[in-house]
């Protein structure tokens, strides 16, 4: 059970030395973005450790490169730009592959940087859905960004759109929530 902070009654969470605050929109998108926008690409995989908070994330770049991490997310239930606070581990390989063997919902998606977002194409169930972000620094930058008019409809209260849900979402529960903002 969630206490009003955001972390798990009987736990305290706060933000310092490990944990920062997150700050990020999220936007809903008809389409993914034209390649002549994008800047930078990478093949994300997302490993939701069932059970916990952690999220085990592999991202792959076009030149070879590989980027591993933990990260934890504690959300805090707070409408508009500030999603929780978010602490990063870096990985090696063998922690990696260590960590990758626990139980986990597995989501797959290519991360295209168009700034100012960063915009997730999904495969596998979550087909069709192009969700973009972008992260601040300060509530005011939050809260003044204007999203550019590819952005459809904004997602950033509506939890379902968030990877700890989405990785357990099936592909009618996400056609039926694109149909509600319109989105084909």
């Amino acid at each position: 059970m969630m206490d009003k902070a955001g972390g798990i009654q009987g736990q305290s969470v706060c933000p310092g030395k490990y944990a920062r605050v997150e700050r990020e929109r999220r936007f809903l998108l008809a389409e993914p973005p034209t390649p002549s926008t994008v800047t930078a690409t990478r093949v994300i995989t997302d490993r939701y450790l069932v059970g916990t908070r952690l999220r085990l994330r592999r991202a792959d770049f076009p030149d070879g490169g590989c980027e591993r991490k933990l990260t934890q997310k504690v959300p805090i239930p707070r409408p508009g730009g500030v999603q929780g606070l978010i602490t990063n581990t870096y990985l090696s390989r063998n922690e990696y592959d260590l960590i990758a063997s626990l139980p986990a919902a597995v989501l797959s998606k290519t991360r295209f940087s168009v700034p100012p977002l960063g915009v997730d194409v999904f495969e596998g169930p979550l087909l069709g859905l192009v969700l973009a972000e972008a992260e601040f620094t300060t509530d005011e930058e939050a809260q003044s960004f204007v999203p550019p008019q590819e952005c459809v409809a904004e997602v950033t209260n509506d939890v379902r759109f968030t990877g700890g849900r989405l990785v357990q979402a099936s592909r009618q529960d996400v056609l039926g929530w694109l149909a509600e903002y319109g989105v084909r």
